[in-house]
């Protein structure tokens, strides 16, 4: 394997951010992307897609945390969890957390993320290829949503979907969203990632606009994940016929259960909680 000294990112235009590698673990075309897996001297264990950072191992809990518990313990009847791409397992290693969920479901297009991230994110996703909730589906997740074996099927939906770019294409946009809201069960929520609104902006008005089509109710939350530069990343959710999320109600029911729950996170906390749907007044002017 070719040695790497360094790995540079260029998402945005003009910027762009270098990591230092001290060991290269997987570097290799998949049918679908260009993997490469490395260890690095200030973010851990590092995953890229075609060049653009997936997961680190040091903050992964501050996107996977956010997309997940946020939902299933405001809702408090989470049974059953489909993931859209997430390959690496961090999610599902978060929702198979909670007793209450019976089934995990994670539809991934590219087996072969799954193959080096089981063998090499051990230390994040061990417990989930473990547990029998889990089922692991790889197909395209776009095709898998409009099966009627997914109608009404699911409490949470989570779009763990990469920027709009390569093989991530089809899970933007209108027929994206119908097929979701097809697939949640009444009541049920869905969570997306929506960009880094510093650098992407257009993306919260172009999804929230999208989702406002189709669900009831739709909104925004807020995280930070230091390799996703930019600072804050947009969260964006939609409710087939449940509450809103973020309700004064709904927060309060949500510390309840985490404390019920007994959770273990590196991130979420009730105080984070209510605190991700405070948006800076600039970001609030991206809500349409």
């Amino acid at each position: 394997m070719a040695k790497l000294s360094q790995v540079q990112e260029r998402l945005h235009k003009g910027y762009a951010q270098t990591m230092e590698v001290t060991k290269v673990l997987a570097d290799e075309k998949s049918q679908f992307q260009h993997i490469r897996i490395f260890d690095t001297v200030a973010n851990g264990r590092v995953m890229t897609l075609d060049d653009i950072v997936q997961i680190t191992s040091r903050d992964e809990s501050a996107y996977a945390d956010m997309l997940t518990h946020l939902p299933i313990l405001e809702h408090g009847k989470v049974e059953r969890v489909m993931i859209v791409g997430g390959g690496d397992l961090s999610i599902a290693d978060e929702a198979l957390k909670h007793r209450h969920v019976k089934e995990v479901v994670l539809v991934d297009i590219d087996g072969r993320v799954i193959e080096l991230c089981k063998k090499l994110f051990g230390g994040i996703n061990a417990k989930a290829f473990k547990d029998k909730r889990m089922t692991i589906e790889v197909a395209d997740a776009f095709e898998y949503l409009g099966r009627k074996s997914s109608k009404n099927r699911f409490d949470l939906i989570i779009a763990d979907r990469p920027d709009p770019v390569g093989p991530g294409k089809a899970l933007f946009g209108e027929t994206f969203y119908d097929r979701v809201k097809g697939a949640l069960k009444k009541g049920g929520y869905a969570t997306f990632q929506t960009g880094v609104p510093f650098y992407q902006p257009w993306e919260i008005t172009e999804a929230l606009k999208e989702l406002a089509a189709f669900f009831p109710r739709s909104g925004l939350y807020l995280t930070v994940v230091p390799t996703y530069i930019g600072g804050f990343m947009a969260l964006s959710w939609a409710s087939k016929g449940g509450e809103a999320l973020g309700t004064k109600a709904g927060i309060r029911r949500a510390a309840k259960a985490y404390k019920k729950a007994g959770l273990k996170c590196d991130y979420y906390n009730p105080a984070i909680h209510q605190a991700a749907f405070a948006l800076p007044e600039w970001i609030k002017k991206l809500v349409p």
